[in-house]
């Protein structure tokens, strides 16, 4: 069973990650570095971050900033950062890994994960494509033997806690096949009414592993998104239910992951929007409004990277 602390989920290890932290995903240079000192000033103590997002460096210069005029200590603070596709070999981990805290200023983070199970080819460009804008994949590189390179992170001390994003069931049964020296902590995957993952859901809580929503206002501003696209903030059901509360669609779709035992890390770099998405901690939805957003989901993805999907480890070309 996963315990709660108060705003908190217990992990595996015995660590405790804030139920909600700022997403750190699309903060455009110039506007992170404020996001998160804005978001630690207001009451954040959870700051998800990742290679990928290519802004670690802007995160720690903001970490530092709430260090040194005594906002927080780094006991305060969990920190959340992932290893990219181009380094799923063993032997790049690590250098993968100290570049990521070297970026952000730290001794350690709390919790490290792979940031998706497929491995493309090995190099320092995170998105390797051939001439005619294809994909280069390393496909010999099993997940496992990543997996196997986290482990070694935690017995350094250099990292609390591992898990994955964007894997599906199958692909965490084969690491919980493994003769595991450090348990999955969590799985973060995309999740909101138009995606409530409730077979996943309840498979990670069955095995102890803590789930992270992401995009949980469905990614309006996915660069990839398209006018045609369902948009879950406008959803007439959403928009009712926040009428009634009265408070925003963003503060229910917070709020919805947080009713069922979910973290959730909401993107802003808006001071307003970030202290509104906090404060959606401090109402309840009742159980007949869950059950109404449960009920809109369409299994729609907004970040299923369909363009890999002939990738051997792509996690949703299959059922997952």
């Amino acid at each position: 069973m996963l315990k709660m602390a108060k705003n908190a989920l217990k992990l595996q290890s015995g660590a405790l990650m804030p139920i909600i932290g700022l997403g750190t995903w699309q903060s455009k240079p110039g506007e992170v570095e404020n996001a998160v000192k804005a978001a630690i000033s207001m009451g954040y103590r959870h700051i998800d971050c990742a290679r990928a997002y290519q802004n670690e460096g802007e995160v720690g210069t903001a970490l530092k900033a709430k260090f040194d005029d005594g906002t927080v200590k780094r006991e305060d603070l969990f920190i959340t950062s992932k290893l990219w596709n181009t380094y799923h070999h063993p032997d790049d981990v690590m250098k993968s890994f100290q570049d990521s805290l070297e970026l952000l200023g730290l001794d350690y983070v709390d919790l490290y994960l792979i940031h998706w199970p497929m491995a493309y080819k090995r190099g320092d460009d995170m998105f390797p494509k051939d001439d005619n804008g294809k994909f280069l994949y390393a496909e010999e590189i099993p997940f496992t033997d990543t997996w196997k390179a986290l482990e070694e992170l935690v017995s350094k001390g250099l990292c609390k806690s591992i898990g994955v994003s964007n894997f599906n069931q199958q692909q965490i049964e084969r690491i919980l096949a493994m003769p595991n020296k450090v348990p999955v902590a969590v799985n973060q995957i995309e999740l909101h009414p138009y995606l409530t993952q409730e077979p996943m859901v309840e498979f990670c809580k069955s095995k102890g592993i803590v789930v992270t929503a992401y995009s949980p206002l469905g990614s309006p501003q996915r660069p990839w998104v398209k006018e045609t696209d369902p948009s879950v903030m406008d959803d007439p059901i959403v928009v009712e239910i926040a009428n009634r509360y009265k408070k925003s669609p963003a503060q229910v779709l917070i709020r919805f992951a947080v009713e069922r035992g979910i973290v959730v890390i909401p993107k802003s770099v808006t001071p307003s929007r970030i202290q509104a998405n906090f404060e959606s901690m401090n109402f309840e939805l009742k159980p007949e409004d869950v059950r109404l957003l449960l009920n809109l989901n369409k299994n729609y993805r907004g970040c299923a990277l369909e363009w890999i999907f002939d990738h051997k480890d792509h996690p949703f070309a299959v059922a997952s």
